[in-house]
């Protein structure tokens, strides 16, 4: 019994006694009533005016506490109808009963609408099951209930809604279900959102790991393929082009050469390429490339070629895009089983800081755009969340390494941009490489030399390699050009054998990475006793490891291991000449 209960059972017998006595009174004064003394009438007005005071205090009492019902009903119709989540009761048929504000709101109607509407008209198709199963195991075992599905509003908006079950009988006995609801869309976005940063995050831990592997081959494997290309190439320029040794030369060296296409792939994945940017017009760099991806994808595919006007310069190496177009060219070929199209596009784009917001791994700017489409088979969504994964590939054992579209994204990467993809099976798919657009002008293209050609000259140049074998071969190379070479196989030994040349030495021609001092170092002790020094710097190395030691700066000669004869001649011609 409550408090309020209490008092008006006891404001009831109180004045029950009163009345009692003032029967009690009245009628022993009916009896006798001129015999009372004015003493007694004065005491028997005296208790009818306390005992009618008494009632008004009993009356006064049943108001007050009538009023804090009263408040307290109110009170409770508040905190149920205003409450921050959705109560609703249930028939056990899943007849909605009751619903207070809150759950009229989530839903999306007026409370007075909700009742005797169903439950499962406000859950998505796809969920009911969960709803009809979590509610049959109520009914079964009486035990509350919690779980999540997808709602939906009477205006068709969906949410994820947390339901908890609780079963209880009515005043009739009958058995209801006591629903408490909450929307639950933000926190299953942050879920979500977590979940995906932690995909993310696991997938650059892959490519680091990836690409501390390629850094740690990288360095040996180049300096093994210097040493093969370079005697075989010294073997073919004294070999009888008619003896069957030079034809198998010659496939020593293509395979030679082959190796280092792949570890630049592998580096290029990893975003470790050394490269050397340069301020280019894409249309230009694109267009020097179509008679080299006609002859790639063959005259069943029809390539177009789409330019975009007034295009932005951009600032990357010139052979990662022919490596970009090339591995896109030739994955489209792929896909297409007969005769087909692919065409290349460019243009230009700014992102705001809105359509950014929605898109990972985008940021606001101005952009230019290189896309790639074919009309082949196209793919799904595995072979999407797959694609740029090292040695992930759809083609049969012995038609591709898996490497071709992770050197595309560690290109894109390296170079600031990004990478969208589009495909559906049997509609094709389509590559838009989005670079930043670069502030400056565009430079002035470099000729090319020809493929045959090799340069000599007879200039002094000296050579400091570390590695004995590398060191051997290459002066062998130089002298075969003409060049006198002064050879070191440490710094140190270097600047003496440098002092102790009577005549001009015109080129260093040095190891970036070795013991006692780097090359940039001893070119730049060299250079204050030998004024005018021209320097040429090389690397097996990753460009993340020589980055820092300034030779992979604009104006910088440099030539990255392995290298063949016509390179290093070439490289040498330039900076001597430079």
């Amino acid at each position: 019994m409550t408090d309020s209960d209490k008092r008006s059972d006891d404001a009831g017998e109180l004045r029950r006694q009163a009345e009692a006595k003032a029967r009690e009174n009245a009628a022993g004064a009916g009896d006798d009533l001129e015999a009372l003394s004015p003493e007694a009438m004065g005491r028997t007005l005296y208790e009818l005016r306390v005992h009618q005071l008494e009632l008004e205090m009993q009356n006064e009492e049943l108001r007050r506490t009538q009023a804090e019902l009263d408040a307290a009903r109110a009170r409770y119709f508040d905190l149920y109808a205003l409450a921050p989540v959705g109560y609703v009761t249930l028939s056990d048929t899943g007849l909605v009963l009751e619903a207070n504000l809150t759950a009229a709101a989530l839903l999306g109607v007026a409370r007075g609408t909700l009742v005797r509407r169903r439950m499962s008209q406000f859950i998505l198709t796809e969920d009911q099951d969960i709803y009809y199963l979590q509610r049959k195991k109520v009914l079964a075992t009486g035990e509350p209930v919690a779980f999540e599905l997808r709602m939906v509003k009477q205006d068709g908006v969906q949410f994820w809604g947390h339901i908890t079950v609780t079963a209880a009988q009515d005043t009739q006995d009958a058995t209801e279900l006591l629903v408490v609801l909450s929307d639950v869309t933000e926190r299953r976005r942050a879920e979500e959102e977590r979940l995906k940063l932690q995909a993310q995050l696991h997938q650059a831990q892959k490519m680091e790991s990836v690409g501390r592997l390629a850094g740690g081959v990288a360095h040996d494997f180049n300096n093994m393929l210097v040493l093969i290309l370079g005697y075989t190439e010294l073997a073919l320029e004294e070999m009888d082009p008619s003896l069957p040794l030079h034809d198998d030369l010659e496939e020593i060296r293509k395979a030679a050469n082959r190796s280092a296409d792949f570890t630049r792939q592998f580096l290029a994945f990893a975003r470790k390429q050394t490269v050397a940017p340069k301020v280019l017009d894409l249309n230009e760099t694109v267009e020097s490339t179509l008679k080299m991806l006609r002859r790639l994808i063959g005259e069943n595919i029809n390539l177009v070629w789409m330019p975009g006007k007034s295009m932005w310069p951009v600032k990357v190496d010139p052979s990662q895009i022919d490596q970009i177009l090339a591995n896109l060219c030739v994955n489209a070929r792929d896909a297409i089983a007969d005769v087909g199209r692919i065409a290349i596009k460019t243009g230009s784009v700014l992102f705001d800081a809105d359509y950014c917001a929605a898109r990972e791994g985008v940021t606001p700017g101005e952009y230019v755009v290189l896309a790639v489409s074919d009309n082949g088979c196209g793919m799904n969504k595995e072979t999407l969340d797959k694609l740029f994964e090292p040695f992930f590939t759809t083609k049969a054992v012995g038609q591709g390494t898996g490497l071709g579209l992770a050197t595309v994204y560690g290109a894109v990467k390296q170079n600031g941009g990004f990478i969208n993809v589009s495909s559906e099976p049997g509609k094709g798919t389509t590559f838009e490489i989005y670079l930043p657009r670069h502030a400056g002008n565009v430079g002035q293209a470099q000729g090319t030399m020809p493929e045959a050609l090799v340069v000599h000259g007879k200039q002094t140049i000296l050579l400091v390699e570390d590695e004995p074998a590398i060191l051997k071969m290459t002066t062998r190379m130089l002298e075969r050009q003409g060049y006198k070479v002064l050879a070191a196989g440490s710094p140190g030994d270097g600047i003496r054998v440098a002092g102790e040349n009577a005549g001009k030495v015109h080129l260093l021609l040095t190891d970036v990475v070795m013991p006692e001092m780097n090359g940039r170092d001893l070119a730049r002790k060299l250079l204050s006793q030998h004024p005018g020094l021209k320097c040429l710097f090389m690397s097996g190395y990753t460009a993340d490891v020589i980055a820092h030691h300034g030779v992979l700066d604009e104006g910088v000669q440099f030539i990255r291991k392995p290298f063949s004869t016509r390179d290093l001649s070439v490289k040498v011609r330039e900076a001597l000449d430079g």
